[in-house]
């Protein structure tokens, strides 16, 4: 039988991460390996950074992808599929990312239950975070939690709709963008 694992501290876990060659999410001192990606999950990711690299150009947020990482306080880093940041500590940071605006999770049968429950808990600690979207690729489902006046965060589904709506970065962008690429779902 295995031992116990030590706990790491975050500056452990970002010295030991560093030299990893895989991706490994952190929480509260324990490690989580990444899992490889399907291609519809790496289109869906795709097709929103370029949608909005495009958009932001010129202005004063950036967005980033799955290979670098969020810190939510001490707690836990993970690898966001897509984030964007307006902060000019983030803007300056190479590898650790602390205030973003926008989160996108693309769904995978794997991570949903994960992507729902404890990241969503714990991304909603972030001060600075507006949105947390959630895409199913293969429901193509889009949902969106927008935090509201009272710091709450809305549901605002988009799923079935011809385009959704990014109110912290100020964009609207088709689903058939979003979905571009993938084959189309079968008439129900």
């Amino acid at each position: 039988m295995a031992g116990a694992q030590e706990k790491l501290s975050l500056d452990d876990y970002l010295v030991w991460e560093n030299a990893q060659p895989e991706r490994h999410e952190f929480y509260r001192g324990e490690t989580f390996g990444m899992v490889g990606v399907r291609r519809v999950h790496g289109m869906v990711s795709g097709n929103l950074f370029a949608a909005l690299k495009s958009a932001l150009r010129d202005g004063p947020c950036e967005v980033f992808t799955e290979s670098l990482k969020v810190q939510v306080a001490d707690e836990a880093v993970f690898y966001p599929d897509v984030f964007v940041t307006c902060h000019a500590d983030d803007l300056r940071t190479e590898m650790v990312f602390r205030h973003p605006v926008l989160i996108v999770e693309v769904l995978s049968d794997s991570t949903q239950g994960y992507d729902r429950s404890l990241k969503f808990a714990m991304y909603r600690r972030i001060a600075e975070l507006r949105e947390y979207v959630l895409i199913d690729p293969d429901s193509r489902s889009v949902e969106v939690f927008r935090r509201n006046e009272r710091g709450l965060f809305e549901l605002h589904d988009f799923t079935g709709l011809a385009e959704m709506e990014l109110a912290s970065v100020q964009l609207r962008i088709a689903l058939t963008e979003v979905f571009s690429g993938l084959e189309p779902t079968p008439a129900g």
